[in-house]
Formats: C-alpha cells, structure tokens, sequence
C-alpha cells in the first residue's frame, strides 16, 4: 500500500471521529434540556396548583356566616391573607420562573439548575400556606355539617344514658343528685348549641360540643363503674373488714400474735382512702376509683390467707415445741451416758483425745440447742414473736438438731465397733486355729516317709501369727488398728500352711501311685531305673521330683501317661 493511501486513511478515521464526537455531543445536550424543560413544566403546573377554586369558593360560603365581629375579624384576616399569596407570593414565582426561562434559552445550565432548586422550595412554602388557609375556612365551612353529626352522636349517647338510670335508679340513688345536675347542664349545653348554630357563632359552638361530649363520655363512665364502686365500697370491703376485725380478735384471743400484720392501721387508712373515694364520687369524678378498691379488696383477701399461715405456722411450731424437747432430752442422755464411759472406753481400746473429741462437741451443740429453744418458748410465751417466725426459728433448730443426732450415731457406731471387732478378733482365732489344726492332722494322717522342711517353717511362721493375736488380745489396754493387722497376717499364714499341707499331700499321693503304676513295666531296664530314682526321691520326702522321675520312666513305654495319671488322681 502507498504512502498517499496511507495519509487518506488517516484523514478519514479523523473526520469520522469528529463527527462521532459531534453526535454524540449534540445527544447529551438534547438529553439535558429535554430534562430542564420537564423540571420547568413541573414547576409551572405547581405554581398553577398553589391558587385553587376551593380557597374562592370556601370564602363565598363564609362571606354569609359572618354575623359579629369576632367572626368578621377571622374572614378579613382570611382574606387578607389569600390577597397575599394570590398579589404577593405567587407573582415573585412568576418572575422566578421567566428568569428560569432566560437561563434555559442562555443554556446557563450551572445557574440554571441552583435556580430550580430554589423555586421549587418557594412554591412548596406558599403551596403550604395555601393548603393551610383551605383547612382553616373548612373548619367554618365544613362545621355546621360536623358539628351536627357529632351533636347527633352524643344526643344518642345521653338517651341510652337517660335510659339506664331511670331503669336502675335504685343503683345510682347514693349520686342521684350531682347525676341529675350533670342531666340539666347537657340540656342547657344542647339548647345553647342551637342557639348558637342560629346565630353562626362557630367558634362558640366548638366550645360547646366539645363541653358536651366532656359531660357525656363522664357520665357513660359513671352509668358503668358507680355500680361497681358502691357495691365494693359500701358492701363488700366493710363486709371484709368486719370479717378480717372478727378473725383478728378471735385468733388474738386463741395466743396469736397479729401486730406484725398491721390490721387495724391497714383498716384506718382504708377507710380513709373509702371516704376520699366516695367524696370524689359525689362530684362524679371516678379517676383510679376501680383500682384503688381492688387493692383494698385484694389486700384484705391476703390477709386471710396471712391468718391462714399463722394457724399452721402454729401446729408447725407446736409440734417441734414437743419432738425437738424430747429428742434433745434423749440424745442428752444417751452421750451423757456415753460420756461417763469414755475413759474406760479410751483405756480399753487405747483411744486418744482426739479420737473422743466428738463427744464433747455434740454434748456442746445440744447445749446451745437446748438454749435456742428456750429462747423460742420465752418469745412465745411473751407473745413477743409470731408463729410464722418461730415455726421457722423451730424449723431451723431441728434440722441443727438432726444434724447433731447423725453425729452422735456416728461415734456410737465408731465407738461401738470397737467392741464388735474385739469379739470378731476372738472369733476369727478360734477360726484360724481350727484351720491350723486340720492342717496338721491332714500332715499326721497320711504317714509321709519325710516330711518337707518349708512346711515346718510355713507351720512355725503361723504359730508365731496366732501367738501374736493372743499377746493383742491379752494386753490392756487393746490396740484395735494392731488387732485387726495382727488377725489379717496370721489367717494368710495358716491358709498358706493349709494349702501347703494339701499339695505336699496331693504330690505325695500322684508320685506314690506313679510308682505303685509303673512296677509293671520293671523288666524294661530304663524303667526300672528311673523308678528307683523316683522312689529314692520319695523317700527322702522330695515328693515332686519324685513324680517328674516316674513319669518321664513311664513315659518310654506308654507315652501321654501324665494325662491318665492326673485323671486317675482327680
């Protein structure tokens, strides 16, 4: 390709980018004043919108209803104020947006969009004020039309209200009064509310229905809860309290002691807070009535169940007033006793003040139970205390006491075992010398040649062990730890004397009959030979090699001999 080709390839890439640019360019333009131009439709449509046929026509309609001049003030200032808007605010947003237009032909875009801004916070400030104005001239325009429907509403309320106190007069008859007045003060209020709407004065009316609708939300209050105030007022809660006063003097009479409840100062301020309540209650006022009885009812029921506590708070205390006595008595006597035989007990068993310190610490814990539970009786007996605090106090002294009770059990068993491993010690001697014997007869009864000298040393070593148990036993005073470790040695030894005793025996009596079995294969020369070495070992009481000999003899001519020999011997 040519140089020339070359620079009109160039030169054509150039002017199509140019004109790519352009385009492009010319678009976001287009894009952005196509977005201004909706900005400024948007904000001539609002400034349009701010003065509405409603404001004029609303004005028209109050323009009649001024009839004095209190409301002529209101309806000048009305008027003044929408010549405002209308004269004043809505031209400055006039000239604001044909700047906007100016700025937007200039294609001022920087000026242009911070002007918007601005016009649009102005035309919703004077829209505002607009809508304002509307609301205020409806509240005249519209309140004929409102005020009669509430009128209505409340004309129907008051009827239902008439309705249910003719029918149940006998249960508003303590309020009749101020309820019959409040009756003549709506009436006057419903006729003043006509006279007032004659002579248009709109203001006075809001007054009165909001006067009226006060009066009857009252009294609709006082038809439903008076009942229920007079009834727990007058009935019940002087019903309660006579009975709380009536149980209160019966149980004071019974020993109880009630001061800690605080009946008679709970009763006084109740019938305070009752003769407040009903005071209210002649002015029809009934704020918090309901709440404040229930309290007072519900905690003169609580003291019932208070009363209902004392009572088994009492057998509760009675009956530990009686077991706690006796069981300290009981327990008194018995380490009492104990106490007196402790040092024979120490001298026989070779105890040291410590192993006995317990004694002394259980007859000082039932000491001071002793004094804790005199100090209960007394409070009762002065009626200082109440039963409620001194089944409590009884309560917690007995499980000290039961606790001091597994103690003493426990030094007696401790204590008692002393003796009972004494007589065990005796016993297990007899025991032991008895298995001693028969080892010694199962020795003497089979006539061995020789006897194996490990077994007089075995025989000797558990005679020592017996010995040992006796010099225990015979001393004073007796070592129990040392008793029992002496006991345990010497029953090893004579066991193992005994089971020595058997399998000398046992090997005796397998070699013996090994050699009596093999007599009859004497003729083989080898046979014979080993024999006569089994009964040479036999002889000399080594009885276990005397069985090894004549197996292995036996064996050269009737091999697996050992198993028939050891099933013979079983």
């Amino acid at each position: 390709m040519s140089r020339t080709s070359f620079m009109l390839m160039g030169i054509t890439y150039y002017i199509v980018s140019i004109i790519v640019i352009v385009v492009v360019l010319n678009l976001i333009n287009k894009k952005e004043r196509k977005k201004y131009e909706e900005a400024i439709a948007s904000l001539e449509r609002d400034k349009n919108l701010i003065i509405s046929a409603s404001i004029l026509s609303e004005l028209n309609k109050v323009e009649p209803l001024v009839s004095n001049s209190d409301s002529k003030e209101v309806y000048e200032n009305w008027q003044r104020r929408f010549k405002e808007i209308k004269d004043v605010e809505v031209p400055k947003i006039t000239d604001a947006l044909l700047e906007i237009e100016e700025l937007f032909n200039d294609r001022n875009y920087k000026e242009l969009k911070k002007k918007i801004a601005e016009t649009e916070i102005d035309i919703c400030f004077v829209k505002t004020k607009s809508n304002f104005l509307l609301e205020e001239i409806k509240g005249i325009t519209l309140s004929e039309e409102r005020n009669r429907d509430t009128i209505t509403k409340l004309k129907s309320n008051y009827r239902e209200i008439l309705t249910r106190y003719n029918n149940n007069r006998e249960e508003y008859k303590m309020i009749a009064s101020p309820i019959e007045l409040q009756f003549e003060n709506v009436d006057k209020l419903f006729s003043a509310f006509e006279s007032s709407m004659e002579k248009n004065a709109y203001q006075e009316v809001g007054k009165i229905v909001k006067a009226i609708d006060d009066i009857v939300g009252n009294l609709k209050i006082v038809m439903e809860e008076a009942p229920s105030i007079i009834l727990m007022g007058k009935k019940l809660i002087p019903n309660k309290i006579n009975s709380i006063k009536k149980t209160k003097e019966k149980m004071e009479h019974d020993g109880y002691n009630l001061e800690y409840l605080n009946i008679d100062y709970n009763i006084t301020e109740a019938n305070k807070k009752l003769t407040d309540i009903f005071q209210r209650l002649n002015v029809l006022n009934l704020e918090d009535s309901i709440f404040e009885l229930k309290t007072i009812l519900d905690f003169f029921e609580s003291s019932d169940n208070d009363f209902d506590k004392e009572r088994i708070a009492k057998k509760i205390f009675e009956e530990y007033a009686r077991t706690i006595l006796i069981k300290v008595t009981k327990l008194n006597k018995i380490n009492n006793d104990l106490y007196k035989k402790i040092d024979d007990i120490k001298y026989s068993y070779d105890l040291t003040n410590e192993d006995v310190a317990v004694i002394g610490e259980i007859a000082e814990e039932l000491a001071n139970i002793h004094e804790k539970y005199d100090e209960i009786i007394e409070l009762h007996r002065s009626k200082k205390s109440y039963f409620v605090k001194l089944g409590k106090d009884m309560e917690n002294l007995n499980v000290r006491l039961t606790k001091t009770e597994e103690k003493l059990e426990r030094a007696l068993r401790t204590i008692g075992s002393l003796k009972e491993d004494e007589l065990r010690a005796r016993e297990q001697l007899d025991e032991i010398k008895s298995i001693l014997l028969k080892a010694k007869n199962q020795i003497r009864d089979y006539k061995l040649p020789v006897v194996p000298e490990n077994y007089f040393v075995e025989l000797s070593e558990a005679s020592e062990g017996i010995e040992e148990i006796i010099k225990v036993l015979e001393n004073t005073p007796i070592s129990i730890k040392v008793l029992n470790t002496r006991v345990d040695t010497a029953r090893d030894l004579v066991f193992k004397v005994f089971n020595t005793s058997k399998e000398i025996i046992k090997t005796a009596k397998m070699a013996e009959m090994a050699i009596v079995y093999g007599n009859r294969y004497r003729i083989n020369k080898e046979v014979d030979l080993g024999l006569t070495k089994a009964e040479m070992a036999f002889y000399k009481g080594n009885f276990k090699n005397s069985l090894e000999q004549a197996i292995v003899a036996i064996n050269i001519v009737e091999p697996g001999i050992h198993k028939r020999l050891m099933e013979e011997y079983q």
